[in-house]
């Protein structure tokens, strides 16, 4: 992206490590009921306005100003967005009970303009219930035929249920996941951060029939032996030659390797799965 760095109320270019992620960003909240660890929202610059329960960004009124303010900020933003869609959320999981309508009303809009989405969570949709117009339907089902090419759905995987006490367990997400992926969408996982070497590969390993790619990182101010991070990377690319594999820029590091010496199937950071067939 050339063009000067867009900061609205909803939608925003991340930087840093999130910018790794997606060049377009949506938060409607901070806060967060899943309560991991290692959250580094927690500890970090929004410490001061983190709590347990998501809460509506104090920019906006209500939601109904929120959702206004966003489809603004999109329209502003329609040639960027279509180019390179939507993700969902780094402030907050966006399919919790309280961050899910909003989700909801901003999916739709944007795949009505023909906005690829990407959604994030540690939810298992069969938690979820919908009160917001008399729904009581799975996310999923609700989406009209002709949008579904332009929804994905990530789960983060650590293997570590214990650093996320209050999320669904990670057997329940690669669980829904491979509902997901069966049911036609894109799919992909957010195996970071790595708390143990061992597990983030049984995640993979577990996951990989369902899983079109891979985003790798690590856990923040953690050092790993070198060479158990080349040979995790030698051996999660050999093994599973049919997955893609994004690598951020902190196991690239740690590792010593250089990204142009990367195996075929280890993309970059402007990978975009909804170009890809």
């Amino acid at each position: 992206m050339n063009q000067k760095p867009f900061k609205g109320k909803a939608i925003y270019n991340p930087s840093g490590k999130a910018g790794e992620y997606s060049a377009w960003a949506c938060n409607f909240y901070t806060g967060c009921s899943n309560m991991c660890n290692y959250c580094y929202c927690r500890r970090g610059v929004m410490s001061h306005v983190w709590s347990e329960t998501p809460k509506l960004k104090s920019c906006f009124r209500h939601e109904l100003d929120a959702i206004n303010i966003f489809e603004k900020e999109v329209k502003q933003n329609l040639d960027q967005l279509q180019k390179y869609g939507l993700f969902f959320s780094f402030t907050t999981d966006p399919m919790l009970s309280e961050t899910i309508y909003l989700t909801i009303q901003a999916c739709c809009f944007c795949m009505q303009n023909s906005i690829p989405v990407s959604i994030l969570t540690k939810v298992d949709f069969k938690s979820i219930e919908l009160y917001t117009d008399g729904l009581s339907c799975l996310f999923p089902e609700i989406v009209p035929e002709e949008y579904k090419h332009l929804l994905s759905f990530g789960f983060t995987l650590t293997g570590c249920d214990e650093e996320e006490p209050h999320a669904s367990s990670n057997e329940e997400r690669i669980s829904c996941m491979k509902k997901l992926h069966e049911m036609g969408y894109k799919t992909w996982s957010s195996i970071e951060p790595v708390i143990n070497i061992s597990k983030s590969m049984d995640m993979i390993r577990q996951s990989s029939e369902y899983c079109l790619l891979y985003k790798v990182g690590l856990l923040s101010g953690k050092k790993y032996p070198k060479a158990e991070l080349v040979q995790f990377i030698n051996e999660v690319t050999t093994s599973y030659p049919n997955n893609l594999f994004y690598f951020k820029e902190s196991i690239i590091q740690q590792a010593g390797i250089a990204r142009e010496d990367l195996p075929r199937n280890c993309v970059d950071r402007y990978y975009n799965m909804f170009n890809s067939k």
